[in-house]
């Protein structure tokens, strides 16, 4: 297998997607028909579906809580956690996955692009969002307790656009000049933006670009390295630090 070496002048952006959570056992509550107990995904998880049936969709979401509640981050996730304790500020993880097992395994420098599921936030006021991981009973929503407003998971939804803070800052990240750019995308479909356009970016800045997935991607062909396998057992040993 190719090393990927890190040296005093590098910075490493990496990127995450359900192929990481995967290998922890997060349940993906989607069947193989795109139905979850035959609702169309959309349906629990789109700001229209929320105003129509606000207590489905915190059903929804309560399953997911419970299901992802005691999974552990793996291999892969420890490795991330621990190249980040080694590089500082020259590292920066962007992840799709909205579990918090990033977190859990130990990464701080970390953007999570479509929120996350033990996260809740009002859907009317400016409440800071806050940690929050009941599986609330069903027919349950919960209320703000500053303006009674209906509670929502801070979740990006189908329909919303992605925080603009957390693009700007991977973005900020790909055009530092101070150090020399490598790009690592694991586990990711390759089909989803605007995260599956960061290897373009990547490329264009003069980084070289890495993915390490079990299947190939929808963009495997703008990578330079591609290293098949299972992200808890190719991590660990991909890369070297100096």
């Amino acid at each position: 297998m190719d090393t990927l070496r890190i040296d005093k002048d590098t910075r490493l952006l990496v990127l995450t997607g359900a192929g990481v959570s995967a290998e922890s056992g997060i349940p993906t509550f989607r069947g193989g028909n795109g139905l979850w107990e035959n609702h169309p995904v959309e349906q629990v998880a789109s700001p229209e579906g929320f105003r129509e049936d606000p207590s489905l969709v915190w059903r929804f979401y309560s399953q997911r809580r419970a299901g992802a509640a005691p999974c552990q981050p793996n291999p892969g996730h420890r490795a991330m956690a621990e190249w980040e304790r080694k590089l500082g500020d020259r590292f920066l993880l962007a992840t799709q996955n909205v579990d918090g097992l990033h977190r859990v395994a130990g990464n701080q420098q970390l953007v999570e692009l479509h929120g996350n599921l033990f996260t809740t936030r009002c859907s009317r006021c400016t409440r800071e969002p806050f940690e929050d991981r009941l599986a609330y009973p069903d027919g349950t929503v919960p209320l703000c307790g500053q303006c009674g407003g209906k509670l929502r998971p801070h979740i990006v939804w189908f329909g919303e656009v992605l925080d603009e803070r957390n693009l700007l800052r991977v973005g900020e990240f790909l055009a530092r000049e101070d150090t020399r750019l490598v790009f690592l995308a694991v586990g990711t479909s390759g089909a989803v933006y605007p995260a599956a356009g960061f290897v373009q970016a990547a490329r264009e800045l003069g980084g070289e670009t890495w993915l390490v997935n079990a299947d190939p991607a929808d963009n495997t062909l703008l990578f330079q390295h591609f290293v098949r396998g299972r992200s808890g057992e190719v991590l660990p040993a991909l890369v070297t630090i100096d």
